[in-house]
């Protein structure tokens, strides 16, 4: 049977609460204040990684007060899927990043794998600095090291969706931050 909303809509309604929209809001609060004291009167490019990146920093970015250039770029290891494998990219950035000081924003490191390859990605292409910012770090001890320099918040060891993080290609839209119940893949 193949995943629909139908199916989604099942996960949902048996997720855990795990933020609410105004703890999601308080967060990206905070990552603004630390952003925007520490790159005020530098010359930043942020790099939404999409898809999952898009809703955090349509959240972020209006709040820092500072002149900087915005691009995206979408690599993904998922793919719709509640796991990953290699990564794949779909779009480079279009801005030249030579000299450049990246910060990458993106949804949610949970093994690094991503982040990482990225940001060698950015390192390879000359960026002079690459700093990460996260909504979400999970907690445990698997993956590459690597770790964010900014986060806003942090979850347990489950498979969590909302506020750009995705249940299958679904619920990147709610406001708030879920856990699947732990036999969600029974649910699909």
């Amino acid at each position: 049977m193949a995943f629909d909303a139908q199916a989604a809509q099942r996960v949902f309604d048996t997720a855990t609460l795990l933020y609410d929209q105004q703890q999601v809001a308080a967060a990206i609060s905070r990552l603004a204040d630390a952003l925007s004291a520490d790159w005020a009167g530098r010359d930043p490019l942020f790099l939404c990684v999409m898809n999952g990146g898009l809703i955090p920093a349509g959240l972020l970015l209006p709040q820092l007060a500072f002149p900087m250039r915005i691009d995206y770029l979408h690599a993904t290891r998922y793919r719709e899927r509640t796991f990953g494998d290699e990564l794949q990219w779909k779009k480079r950035p279009e801005t030249v990043l030579s000299g450049r000081e990246v910060i990458l924003l993106d949804d949610i490191l949970d093994e690094g794998h991503t982040l990482a390859s990225i940001s060698a990605y950015c390192e390879s292409e000359g960026a002079s600095a690459v700093t990460s910012v996260v909504l979400v770090r999970k907690r445990h001890q698997r993956g590459v090291d690597f770790d964010a320099d900014y986060v806003g918040l942090e979850v347990p060891d489950r498979y969590v969706f909302g506020v750009g993080m995705d249940y299958k290609g679904y619920w990147r839209n709610t406001p708030a931050i879920y856990a699947a119940p732990e036999n969600h893949e029974e649910l699909s």
